[in-house]
């Protein structure tokens, strides 16, 4: 146990694709410029190979607030009552000051509760479809309403934001200005720090000189919040003009936690100070013919294959100088949310293993006392609502990425209902095609090639493995029932 608590900041961004710090998400032919996340990662223990758990938004703070993958039994819904979550240890066990500030309206509106055990927060107003403005009554949409998600969520959004002026009125800016005034008042005591933007989560719409960086003199519709599904609705101009305005706020939200690490070193910080950067899921924006993460058509909700672009996420953790920080570590271990609890836990002197934590500290990893953190990742939205939408969750390992279907058909005549992925209640139903996937990661990184036929025997195994993952992890055989038998792969029975 450390003598001076390790003081401990985490930084979400949501939606920030693990290719944009990779440096090879790029906008007509222009790599998106995130200085002051790569400066941060050329400092820390930069983990190549992090993927999101349980997916996407509410359920992935879920993970990191419990520790745990909880889409193996909960699902977008408030914070249960009866679960301890890392501030209530961290303030228990060491005495912290935990602080949420969060512009992410899904895990606070609406009861969510997921503040509780902070012992102070700050919403900051305005995204998506927050009720906040009333006003101006007349909004202009900036494409045809058809090309829209959901035109009164637009209205909404560009209503809650309409007297902006300067990029300091825009909601990161607000954000990181408040983490940084927090961080002047509190930076003697032991903290730690949750700082959760919403952005680049669409609607896209920061300064407009953050989009001509990426796409000057484009004089088209600007489609800030595209319908979820087959992008083939979009001109190729106005595909890359979604890209180009997604890496406008890539290039936002970077800007303002470069001025958060900027008053971390005024205030020195460093020394003492544990800094932890990370995104809940990525986004398609034109990749296997899709945009968004799941297809949403009107009052319809069906899950999309989880490949590599929404489960693959950024994770970089500084340590603290006084713990030998400061140094830039490739660590390719399979990192997931859970483990970032743990990892905090540990930073903090405390044993996580008491509280039921699922994830690993990554300190030994990071440190090169350890190898072979797990042999496979698991991402996956909440099983509890069966395989109605078409779920089909996502097991990689470092050479594999399998795509798991049922063979269950969905019962289209009852109707299942998800909040997912924005708090609007829409019925779950499957699109397109639902089959099970295998790529080889090493020689396909972009997941062009279904090889399942060549590799069943590697498809098998895998499945077996997902199973006896779920039920050491003490998953419902209700939940676990509809992946027994799975297509392409069979049948199999492993004894509970």
């Amino acid at each position: 146990m450390h003598n001076k608590p390790i003081n401990i900041i985490l930084i979400i961004s949501d939606t920030f694709r693990y290719d944009c710090l990779e440096g090879t998400f790029t906008v007509r032919n222009k790599c998106v410029k995130v200085p002051n996340l790569k400066s941060l990662a050329g400092q820390s223990a930069y983990f190549t190979r992090a993927y999101i758990a349980s997916f996407p938004t509410v359920p992935n703070r879920h993970d990191i607030l419990v520790g745990r993958y909880t889409f193996t039994y909960y699902g977008w819904a408030p914070l249960p009552k009866n679960e301890v979550v890392l501030p209530e240890i961290l303030r228990k066990e060491r005495g912290y000051t935990n602080m949420m500030i969060a512009d992410t309206p899904h895990i606070l509106k609406d009861g969510f509760n997921y503040d509780r055990g902070f012992d102070g927060w700050i919403w900051i107003r305005g995204q998506e479809n927050d009720r906040y403005r009333t006003d101006p009554i007349e909004v202009k949409l900036p494409c045809s309403p058809e090309k829209l998600r959901n035109v009164d969520t637009t209205i909404q959004h560009l209503r809650n934001n309409a007297l902006r002026q300067f990029e300091e009125d825009w909601i990161p800016a607000k954000t990181a200005t408040e983490a940084i005034r927090w961080l002047e008042r509190n930076y003697k005591r032991a903290f730690f720090l949750y700082v959760d933007f919403f952005d680049p989560h669409e609607p896209w719409d920061p300064p407009k000189w953050y989009v001509e960086m990426y796409d000057p003199g484009y004089q088209g519709e600007e489609v800030i919040y595209p319908v979820y599904g087959p992008c083939d609705y979009l001109s190729k101009d106005e595909l890359e003009h979604c890209r180009a305005m997604y890496a406008g706020e890539v290039t936002l939200v970077d800007h303002w936690i470069g001025k958060i690490l900027e008053k971390v070193d005024e205030l020195g910080l460093y020394e003492n100070t544990a800094i932890i950067f990370t995104s809940d899921h990525g986004f398609y924006l034109g990749e296997h013919g899709l945009i968004g993460k799941s297809i949403i058509m009107g009052k319809y909700h069906g899950s999309a294959p989880l490949y590599e672009e929404i489960v693959h996420i950024p994770l970089v953790i500084r340590l603290p100088d006084c713990m030998g920080g400061g140094k830039h570590i490739k660590v390719d271990e399979l990192a997931q949310p859970p483990d970032i609890t743990a990892t905090i836990l540990d930073l903090a002197g405390i044993d996580y293993k008491k509280y039921g934590i699922q994830g690993e500290s990554l300190l030994p990893y990071i440190k090169g006392e350890k190898k072979g953190l797990r042999e496979m990742a698991i991402s996956s939205p909440p099983l509890i609502h069966g395989v109605s939408g078409g779920l089909r969750p996502t097991i990689t390992t470092k050479e594999w990425a399998l795509i798991l279907a049922s063979a269950e058909t969905p019962a289209l005549e009852k109707v299942e209902y998800t909040m997912m992925v924005d708090g609007v209640p829409r019925i779950l139903r499957p699109f397109g095609k639902i089959d099970t996937e295998l790529y080889n990661l090493i020689n396909d990184s972009k997941e062009e090639h279904n090889v399942i036929d060549e590799h069943l025997d590697v498809a098998r195994r895998l499945h077996k493995e997902f199973i006896a993952f779920l039920r050491k992890l003490g998953t419902n055989e209700q939940y676990i029932k509809p992946f027994l038998n799975c297509k392409r792969l069979g049948s199999i029975h492993l004894k509970v």
